[in-house]
């Protein structure tokens, strides 16, 4: 179907229209014309004034329930989420049940999501059962269409396993993206360490359990010489150690949760499991350190750190209440209440998860596939039952008036408006 894009202002570093207001026509596919155009008649016209044209979002964190966990959320309900959140590519983890640890669990992957306007891409499991005793089937997975491999929320502990896994992924250049976490020094703990712990009577976790282990990672990528991910980084220390490693030469990159640029560990006064996330919301300096990082280029990129659950695995004590929040419908309100700009936003959602993932990355210009997102940084809308498209509802935000709306997305010659 063809389609013309009016009024909308582009925000693409890569694109010779950045920062120009023009009208966008698709046909076929593919972005034919950009300018001052007039509608043909067998077109369907979406007027965008006010709004901003960027590539298509891709999130690089992000689980569903298939297989095995359906009732949290199945590959549709998915990537509806996605697509209402301006998301037309999604890296999906694989900590479901069975594991996605080989070929045959890959290519269920791909083909349960084919024919979709959002690009569903499997990561494998870097251990089998994320278990980090025995390394998975990363080879024959990176054959089938893995595009990283990770343990998902469990941090790799041992040492030596680690550096095995860099070693054996640095033969096929295949990236690792590790969450951050030194278990025996996290232990059992809830939320952040803190004045703010002590006087919630909860167990903190202290910073350093994520900064060590990042720490040790840096180290083990600068001697083997090869390039890890570190994912969801949540303190200044993190942001402090990433930037050194850098400025020396290490092949690191890491990312961000865009709720860890915007809620605080004060939130969590009213013991509200819907705040309860891994790594834990952290204090004002964190997240003020956090958005430096990303403006100054040592946060490569955010993520919706998409996590559905069950009412009854969240509507409990905080103490045993499971761990994370839906989130990719919300991820564009919160990057703009932190204050990030169109072009970072750009930049940090939609052209460096690609970057890291060795995909080709849409560009804004004439004669390119179209893969583009549409959002309003004023408009006003209500994210409550009926706007959700997640089965699942664990997020602090429902029920809220949140700003920054997603109007349209394109990909792979179809095209969904809001």
């Amino acid at each position: 179907m063809n389609l013309l894009v009016k009024n909308v202002t582009v925000a693409d570093p890569q694109s010779k229209f950045n920062n120009q207001q023009c009208d966008v026509r698709v046909e076929n596919g593919k972005i034919k014309n950009i300018g001052k155009l007039t509608a043909d008649k067998n077109e369907t016209v979406f007027d965008a004034q006010g709004a901003f044209l960027t590539p298509g979002f891709f999130d690089l964190n992000c689980v569903a329930g298939d297989p095995g966990f359906e009732t949290k959320e199945d590959i549709q309900t998915l990537t509806a989420t996605a697509k209402a959140g301006g998301f037309t590519g999604l890296a999906l983890l694989p900590q479901t049940s069975p594991v996605v640890q080989s070929k045959s669990q890959v290519e269920y992957i791909i083909n349960k999501a084919k024919n979709n306007l959002v690009n569903v891409l499997p990561v494998g499991a870097i251990s089998q059962n994320r278990e980090a005793k025995e390394l998975a089937e990363l080879f024959d997975m990176q054959q089938a269409g893995a595009v990283a491999f990770s343990d998902g929320d469990r941090a790799l502990q041992d040492d030596g396993f680690m550096s095995r896994a860099l070693q054996y992924a640095k033969g096929f250049d295949a990236l690792l993206m590790v969450y951050p976490e030194n278990k025996s020094i996290a232990g059992k703990s809830q939320i952040n360490e803190s004045k703010n712990s002590v006087l919630l009577g909860m167990k903190g976790l202290p910073a350093l359990a994520e900064e060590m282990h990042i720490a040790r990672d840096i180290f083990l990528a600068s001697y083997n010489e090869t390039k890890i991910h570190i994912s969801n980084i949540s303190t200044a220390g993190a942001v402090a150690l990433i930037r050194k490693a850098k400025k020396d030469g290490v092949q690191v990159s890491c990312d961000v949760t865009a709720h860890h640029l915007v809620f605080t560990e004060e939130l969590l006064s009213d013991f509200d499991s819907n705040y309860k996330v891994k790594p834990p919301l952290r204090g004002k300096a964190d997240v003020k350190a956090l958005i430096a990082g990303l403006k100054d280029g040592t946060i490569d990129a955010i993520t919706s750190q998409h996590r559905p659950e069950e009412i009854e695995f969240k509507n409990v004590e905080f103490e045993i209440a499971h761990y994370g929040i839906i989130a990719l419908q919300t991820v564009l309100p919160l990057l703009l209440k932190a204050g990030l700009d169109i072009a970072l936003i750009a930049e940090k959602l939609a052209v460096n998860p690609r970057k890291l993932l060795n995909l080709a990355i849409p560009v804004i210009e004439e004669g390119t596939e179209a893969n583009f997102t549409v959002f309003n940084t004023t408009e006003k809308w209500l994210y409550n039952a009926t706007s959700n498209y997640s089965k699942s509802a664990n997020s602090p935000l429902l029920g809220a008036e949140l700003t920054g709306k997603v109007t349209l997305v394109y990909n792979n010659s179809q095209y969904w408006e809001n």
